[in-house]
């Protein structure tokens, strides 16, 4: 593999630099921070939760009296077996995710992070072409 690897690079320009050189994406920061809460979703609740759930950022904005970047994020399920599982007993699984997403989100943002998570209920969504939009999927993506 790595001849191959080698002949490759021996033989190919490098092409044009699209975006900085310290952007490492094209996506907006608001949908990296959905990605990220939705994932700590899938990892901790593994079997338990399948692919339908969604994360929603309600808003993110700097809280000039904290110098905290306040995030409020809505996790979106389609049943109300799904929801009580993300919420968990006492609500220690959804306080799980949220500490573990925070930690992630701060070390992207550089910045101190307060994150407020939700758990709502929307029956069907992934068979709604709406709700998927409003839910930041793109008819291309799925």
């Amino acid at each position: 593999m790595s001849r191959l690897v080698d002949i490759l690079s021996e033989n190919l320009d490098e092409g044009f630099q699209y975006f900085p050189s310290d952007q490492i994406t094209d996506h907006p920061e608001r949908f990296l921070v959905s990605e990220m809460v939705r994932e700590k979703v899938l990892h901790l609740t593994r079997e338990e939760i399948p692919h339908s759930v969604a994360v929603v950022v309600d808003s993110m904005k700097r809280d000039e009296e904290t110098d905290k970047v306040h995030i409020r994020a809505t996790i979106m399920v389609e049943r109300d077996s799904q929801k009580g599982i993300i919420i968990g007993k006492g609500g220690a699984m959804l306080k799980k995710i949220g500490s573990m997403a925070r930690r992630d989100i701060e070390l992207m943002l550089g910045d101190k992070v307060f994150l407020e998570t939700w758990v709502k209920v929307k029956k069907n969504w992934r068979d709604k072409k709406l709700d998927l939009a409003d839910f930041g999927y793109n008819e291309k993506e799925y």
